[in-house]
């Protein structure tokens, strides 16, 4: 997921897979310093850690078209894997990596003015995105405790579970997320597969279509920090915007305008069919029904050619006609931000965030899942082992 962002974010600000700036536009380059720094070369480099417990996803995205763009240091790897145990990623193997990988960070963090956060891709279900991801949150927030935490958590699903301990590993995560991190947004493959094959008619979607599902909305979320002049401009104020308790931090991201391949050419880009899209339950990017819930806070970003006040009157429509959807004890509880510059390809779109108290629907089937393994001892020695 972290290459299909920088790919998409590469594209935007017009860098080729070198990380030289071949754009034209003054506004792609005005804020290139936020993800990348310039070197001497003139070739600006992603400011990004990959790090992993074995070395073979880490070579892939080596030998990827964009695996020469990061730093050559700024990968880490281990020589054995965390084998999906979370206690191997957190206190065992991930334990010996993560003083060299924080290194790494405080090296990174140095080379900054104005230090704003953190960003973390990692799944839930596995040993090292869960059991190393959170131990890493933790370091971080040891020795950067006033700085943000955002993390992008894949979230198990259960249509599509690759291993039986995901529950375990997801719960074990979530407890470490809601003490450290700051902002959490929720992504569930199921719902990936979804989208893609309803909305998008793809009859197979393969994983790199649901990275390019996640890294449009990575980048809709970041894209107040990329570009000059946005409300919600940093990751601090849209925490602020969002986090009513400061535990309530997980939240359902949405995309707009998700059409088939054939069918765009049928249909016009308006804010009104935008603003329709994106709160429809089926764009969610989590399992969860919006409409079973209600919402605490709200933030829209639309990007391209619309008009500011267009956007308000819509976000207003739609508090008015859903009204029973949104808690009445926060008023102005939707937030719009407006970014001049439109993803690639596109004339417009729109990102959705939604704190939402349907968000438990998730949690609670992690949860059922891992009281029906606990109350059999199901598995538990591959923890216990660990310590």
């Amino acid at each position: 997921i972290g290459a299909a962002f920088w790919e998409t974010i590469c594209g935007e600000h017009g860098l080729d897979f070198n990380g030289t700036y071949s754009g034209t536009d003054e506004l792609q380059r005005a804020r290139l310093n936020v993800y990348f720094n310039e070197a001497s070369s003139g070739k600006w480099v992603p400011r990004s850690v990959n790090v992993d417990l074995e070395p073979g996803t880490i070579d892939t995205v080596r030998n990827s078209n964009i695996g020469n763009l990061f730093r050559p240091d700024n990968y880490i790897f281990g020589q054995s894997s965390a084998g999906n145990v979370w206690a191997k990623g957190h206190y065992t193997e991930g334990a010996e990596l993560v003083d060299s990988v924080m290194d790494v960070i405080r090296r990174e963090a140095e080379g900054c003015d104005s230090l704003q956060g953190f960003q973390i891709t990692h799944s839930l279900g596995g040993g090292t995105g869960s059991g190393m991801g959170t131990l890493l949150i933790s370091k971080i927030r040891e020795e950067f405790p006033d700085r943000m935490m955002a993390t992008f958590s894949v979230v198990p699903s259960p249509k599509t579970s690759d291993t039986v301990v995901e529950p375990y590993n997801a719960t074990l995560s979530v407890h470490q997320l809601v003490e450290h991190s700051d902002e959490t947004f929720c992504i569930d493959n199921e719902a990936l597969y979804d989208i893609c094959q309803r909305t998008l008619k793809l009859p197979q979607p393969s994983y790199s279509d649901l990275n390019n599902l996640v890294s449009s909305v990575m980048s809709g979320v970041t894209t107040s920090l990329r570009y000059p002049g946005q409300l919600n401009s940093d990751l601090r104020k849209l925490a602020v915007n969002l986090v009513p308790f400061p535990r309530l931090h997980f939240f359902m991201v949405g995309y707009a305008p998700l059409t088939s391949i054939g069918a765009q050419s049928f249909r016009a880009l308006t804010v009104p069919e935008l603003t329709q899209q994106m709160f429809d339950a089926r764009n969610m990017m989590a399992a969860s029904d919006p409409r079973n819930g209600r919402y605490l806070t709200v933030a829209a970003f639309f990007r391209g050619k619309v008009s500011v006040k267009e956007v308000e009157d819509e976000m207003h429509k739609v508090q008015t006609r859903n009204s029973s959807y949104f808690v009445e004890w926060i008023p102005n509880n939707v937030q719009t931000a407006v970014c001049s510059v439109p993803p690639q390809g596109l004339d417009m779109s729109a990102t959705f965030i939604g704190n939402s108290t349907s968000i438990q629907e998730l949690f609670k089937r992690v949860g059922d899942q891992f009281g029906a393994m606990f109350k059999r001892k199901a598995f538990l020695h591959w923890y216990t082992s660990e310590g």
